[in-house]
């Protein structure tokens, strides 16, 4: 599909397919692009069609999701089957032991594991900890820190949980209540986190707390704390309404004793640590809902094509026929977000705008084509054996984590100069 200078591959599926603009390109993975302008290699196509493939022989047709999703159950076996994919090593340098892929390429892969994988917890999961716990530990942890993580992360041994997030703060993430004062070689952590993904399981945690209350967001110092750690405690997972196969809970610190050397960056540095590693996950983290998106298109088509009343297909209605086109024009234009944020990301150009803009639409388009798909399918897509109703449950925590859309907006605004 082409327009306005943009050219958006037609599918990760059956429908992916190179276009004579795509087979005329260079066979590199290097996009081609210029504001405004991103254009998929040959490479790319290539990298995501493999992957799909592959990875929808681990995935299988998703109905063990349901259960895991009624239960509430994470499954560490099939976290490391990820690991198996190297799901865990596409956006991790070479040097370190990853794939070493590029901002765009890890972008679209993450896109493609969306399609093949209908756990929205899981492919959620693994993009905070690729965008969130690795993309942070490179760029501000220490060689010992990178050392003694990294690897286990890598393989699927390590979980890791980001702490900010407190009861009362809100959107006010610097809000922090929880303090760390230092102590002989150590410092005191004393507080709790809530909703914090990972928590309950969590092997050790990037922890953000205030180690110079008076100094106000210059005041906030992270690091890198065990779970074994005396004095840490992770709390059962809470119960929510989706991502159910993904804990989420609370973290609390009673006089836990952490060495200096686990301080991540230096003393006062959390409030920039925060925002860079936000800014990697809230322009990336939901790339795997635009391929759910198309797997939800596709699914939609085919029961609009295939189901009757009266003799006549449902996808003869207008009504019906209305929803998909919408469900696609919210699936290219997400994915042009999409690109572009990542490109923009892996050109080290201003991108806050857009990272904003792509986190608003990502998160609203999926939770409307979630509405639609249940419409379609009727009292079917009302049960959870459909697996349809699940996809809007999940949705729905993606227009709040990682700064809900009102705070997105915000952002926008003030680019504007509002």
């Amino acid at each position: 599909m082409r327009g306005d200078g943009f050219i958006i591959i037609e599918g990760v599926g059956k429908a992916l397919s190179q276009s004579d603009e795509t087979r005329s390109r260079p066979s590199s993975s290097e996009p081609i692009g210029a504001p405004g302008v991103v254009v998929l290699s040959p490479r790319h196509l290539e990298l995501k069609k493999a992957f799909v493939e592959e990875a929808q022989a681990t995935f299988g047709d998703g109905h063990d999701v349901a259960r895991r999703d009624r239960e509430g159950e994470f499954s560490r076996s099939l976290w490391r089957q990820c690991a198996e994919l190297g799901i865990l090593r596409w956006a991790v340098p070479v040097e370190h032991g990853g794939r070493g892929y590029d901002v765009l390429s890890t972008t679209v892969l993450m896109e493609a594991l969306g399609y093949a994988c209908r756990d929205n917890g899981l492919t959620f999961g693994l993009g905070v900890q690729t965008w969130g716990i690795q993309k942070t530990l490179l760029q501000f942890g220490t060689p010992a820190q990178v050392r003694g993580y990294l690897p286990g992360l890598m393989r699927g041994d390590l979980l890791g949980a980001y702490a900010i997030n407190e009861e009362g703060s809100g959107s006010d993430a610097f809000g922090l209540d929880t303090t760390a004062a230092p102590e002989g070689e150590h410092f005191v952590l004393n507080g709790e986190k809530t909703y914090i993904t990972f928590a309950p399981i969590a092997d050790f945690a990037i922890v953000f707390a205030k180690t110079n209350p008076a100094a106000g967001r210059w005041g906030i110092s992270a690091f890198v704390v065990d779970a074994q750690t005396p004095g840490f405690t992770a709390h059962p997972a809470d119960s929510n309404m989706g991502l159910r196969t993904v804990p989420v809970g609370t973290l609390s610190f009673d006089g836990c004793r952490v060495p200096k050397a686990n301080l991540l960056g230096k003393v006062g540095a959390g409030a920039s640590i925060f925002n860079a590693s936000q800014s990697w996950e809230r322009s990336l983290v939901l790339a795997p809902q635009v391929g759910a998106m198309e797997r939800q298109l596709e699914q939609s088509v085919a029961l609009a094509r295939s189901r009757k009343r009266n003799g006549i297909p449902i996808g003869k209605h207008q009504a019906v026929a209305h929803r998909i086109a919408d469900m696609k024009l919210r699936l290219e234009t997400a994915r042009m977000l999409l690109y572009r944020t990542a490109w923009l990301r892996q050109t080290e150009q201003p991108h806050m705008m857009d990272a904003a803009l792509t986190k608003i639409h990502l998160s609203e388009a999926f939770a409307e084509s979630s509405r639609a798909a249940i419409a379609i399918h009727g009292g079917e897509g009302y049960t959870t054996d459909a697996q349809v109703e699940r996809d809007l449950r999940d949705a729905i925590g993606a227009t709040i984590y990682g700064g809900t859309g009102d705070i997105q907006r915000n952002i926008v605004a003030a680019l504007l100069g509002l």
